[in-house]
């Protein structure tokens, strides 16, 4: 039986992963936290941990097969435009320290989320070779993206002693169970999901003019990529787009949701909010090709799970 470590278990992607796998009797789990408290699931150990400490991460990685590292600080557009610097510093330090340890101990498998941060804007889906290093980022996005870039290249770096394997992911705005759908932190669609279900006046406020495109997936989605990954990939280190591989307007969003969720609800545009003012859509084609993946939930299917779970644990 392999052990896999889940790193940032209590958060959004994290408590998906345990989800999916605390169910999955040829896997046992240890899964970390830090602020938030544990939540009990069968299979699971859980340890506290500070990512940021090389002893700690030591300890949490003795005899793991496979780490899934879903442990950052992460925020919305509010704090992007405000603090970019938050997302730096800690993500760097932590991911260092937990790359090396993975090496040191021979991991069998580390699984990284990156993002598409580093992407240009484009009015057509993006390749995994359309990024240039020469590009500059989005003044939002300078120091994310580039430590971003940073740990893809330690992955790939480590990987080449070829001991342990690497996926790094670039994956598109996720959204679904347990996102924080809170306004200040949360990214789109779970604040726009908010916004949404907690309107008393009959409007919704978009920041921004709506104009800007994402490329949306749903939980589940990813998810399944990860397992496929972890069964399928043979080379030590690989980079995969993994997205919806469509362009969905922000207004758009807005207004499917309010669809979907069966109110009566108007819209409006509150210019002196902060956005990010991007547009990028992913081209996934190398996941399928190499990996048989493809997203299974089209945007309205994953906004209808996403609403009943909503409405199931957070705000009916």
């Amino acid at each position: 039986m392999k052990k896999i470590l889940i790193c940032g278990a209590t958060g959004f992607i994290g408590r998906n992963l345990l989800n999916f796998y605390s169910k999955n009797k040829n896997y046992s789990i240890r899964a970390t936290h830090f602020k938030r408290k544990p939540v009990a699931y069968e299979n699971v150990e859980w340890i506290r941990c500070d990512l940021r400490d090389p002893a700690q991460v030591k300890n949490a990685l003795n005899g793991v097969d496979i780490v899934m590292q879903f442990a950052a600080t992460t925020t919305g557009a509010k704090d992007i435009v405000s603090k970019p610097y938050i997302h730096v510093t800690d993500n760097a330090v932590m991911n260092s320290i937990l790359l090396r340890e993975a090496f040191e101990q021979g991991v069998e498998h580390f699984i990284f989320p990156s993002c598409t941060i580093m992407y240009q804007k484009s009015p057509t889906a993006l390749k995994e070779s359309d990024f240039n290093p020469s590009d500059d980022l989005l003044p939002f996005y300078y120091g994310a993206g580039h430590t971003k870039i940073y740990l893809e290249k330690m992955c790939n770096f480590y990987a080449g002693f070829k001991k342990t394997k690497h996926t790094v992911i670039r994956h598109s705005n996720m959204y679904g169970p347990h996102d924080k759908y809170d306004l200040e932190k949360s990214h789109v669609t779970g604040a726009t999901i908010t916004k949404v279900m907690t309107s008393e006046d009959g409007k919704v406020n978009v920041w921004g003019t709506g104009e800007e495109s994402r490329d949306l997936l749903y939980i589940e989605d990813l998810i399944n990529f990860i397992d496929i990954a972890i069964n399928k990939q043979k080379e030590y280190y690989k980079l995969y787009n993994v997205g919806l591989g469509k362009a969905v307007r922000i207004k758009d969003l807005v207004r499917k949701i309010i669809e979907v969720s069966g109110k009566d609800l108007e819209m409006h545009h509150d210019l002196s909010k902060p956005t990010v003012p991007t547009s990028l859509f992913l081209d996934c084609t190398k996941a399928k090709n190499e990996l048989g993946w493809e997203p299974k939930h089209s945007l309205e299917e994953g906004l209808r799970k996403a609403l009943k779970w909503y409405k199931e644990n957070i705000n009916g």
